[in-house]
């Protein structure tokens, strides 16, 4: 069967569109202490690129919801991935340009971040509307890629500055922009489905008059934030903060996050049917709880790194698991509830990783103590989950 004709193609490109969404958010971390350095950027500023990141896909998502339906998902896919390959480019060399870097690095982060947040929005709908049998565990593996891409860009990335040298950090660039500018050329092609148009229409007064929606925005948040504030901050956190050779701590932090985080996707997806997804929600979010505090209190470098690692597993679900759970019992949100549900979780993306910046900041760099302030998000995570539990509110729409 053709390209044209076979939805596995096109579960493959939305596989291949997470991960590059993994590395919009994830190659530049990689390079805070780099920019912290060459550039005499401070963490505060930098900061600041984390909000302008998460702040432009979070107004993508909100937009979505007035365009998607009318562009399509085909060209809004194949837009987001060749938005995302041109500010690759970009940032391989507009640090360089400009007469001040910290310009060139925003302007960059402008293309990478619309191509995120536009692929973050199309490509959860897409899956959901491709004929799939087990819609959890098919979102829950697609979601995984983003790991793996997270895994790739950490371990490719730290392969490369060892043999190349930190210094040519921008040449990785150009490479990573070949995944987005081929995917783009692949999403051009694969069959497309768009969910049901029945009751599809349903307003945005009427979603949020759903109480169990107002969790669903609540956990999002706090999906976004337990995870991106781990990821974001690992890679500096082990290399500045703990004192670990870069090499080394990338592979021990944020790469050993991204393996785990993976793997817990691909075990729910293994297991789904015998699992009550709220309650593996819940339980991960006590681990992730756990992970935080070890991050923030203990005095080991090696038991924060496994700290780290860890909360790759308990966070893993997070995400994924409430799409799917708010997919189930919100039977006709439509495109415009994940456009929602992701506003939710960028806007945790933004706070969760700013929080530590800031609270780092202000305590003479101490990214121990702003991790322990983001001991609120996973605090909030289970309180979310046990209203779930014990109420068993129902969503659903009449």
């Amino acid at each position: 069967m053709s390209v044209r004709n076979n939805f596995r193609h096109t579960i493959t490109a939305s596989y291949i569109g997470f991960i590059t969404q993994a590395i919009v958010n994830n190659f530049t971390p990689l390079l805070f202490v780099t920019f912290n350095s060459d550039f005499n950027i401070s963490l505060a500023k930098i900061s600041w690129l984390i909000i302008i990141n998460f702040s432009i896909q979070l107004s993508i998502d909100l937009l979505s919801v007035k365009f998607i339906d009318k562009i399509g998902y085909r060209i809004a896919a194949v837009t987001a991935h060749v938005s995302a390959g041109i500010g690759f480019i970009l940032l391989s060399w507009l640090p360089y340009k400009m007469p001040v870097a910290y310009t060139g690095l925003i302007i960059s982060m402008i293309f990478t971040s619309i191509g995120g947040g536009l692929t973050e929005v199309i490509v959860s709908p897409i899956v959901e509307a491709a004929p799939t049998e087990n819609k959890s565990a098919s979102m829950s593996l697609l979601h995984s890629f983003y790991c793996w891409g997270q895994l790739g860009v950490t371990v490719l990335s730290s392969i490369f500055f060892s043999y190349a040298g930190i210094k040519n950090w921008r040449y990785m660039a150009v490479i990573w922009s070949v995944i987005p500018f081929l995917n783009a050329i692949y999403f051009s092609l694969v069959p497309i489905n768009t969910l049901p148009t029945g009751k599809e229409k349903t307003s945005s007064r009427k979603l949020f008059s759903i109480p169990g929606f107002k969790v669903f925005m609540l956990l999002m948040f706090c999906s976004g934030a337990c995870e991106l504030s781990m990821s974001q901050w690992a890679s500096a956190f082990a290399e500045a903060g703990l004192g670990i050779n870069k090499a080394l701590g990338d592979l021990l932090g944020p790469a050993a996050f991204a393996l785990l985080m993976g793997i817990s996707r691909v075990l729910y997806a293994a297991v789904s049917n015998k699992t009550v997804l709220e309650k593996y929600i819940f339980y991960c979010s006590c681990l992730c709880l756990i992970c935080y505090a070890f991050t923030s209190f203990s005095s080991s470098a090696y038991i924060n790194l496994a700290a780290c690692s860890i909360c790759g597993f308990s966070v893993g679900i997070m995400w994924p698991g409430v799409y799917s759970v708010a997919a189930r019992d919100i039977k006709y949100g439509g495109t415009k509830m994940f456009a929602y549900l992701a506003f939710a979780g960028d806007l945790g993306c933004i706070c969760g990783p700013s929080l530590i910046g800031f609270i780092s900041n202000r305590f003479s760099n101490n990214l121990k103590t702003g991790f322990a302030f983001a001991l609120i998000f996973p605090v909030i995570m289970i309180i979310g989950m046990t209203i779930l539990r014990r109420k068993k509110v129902s969503v659903n729409e009449q």
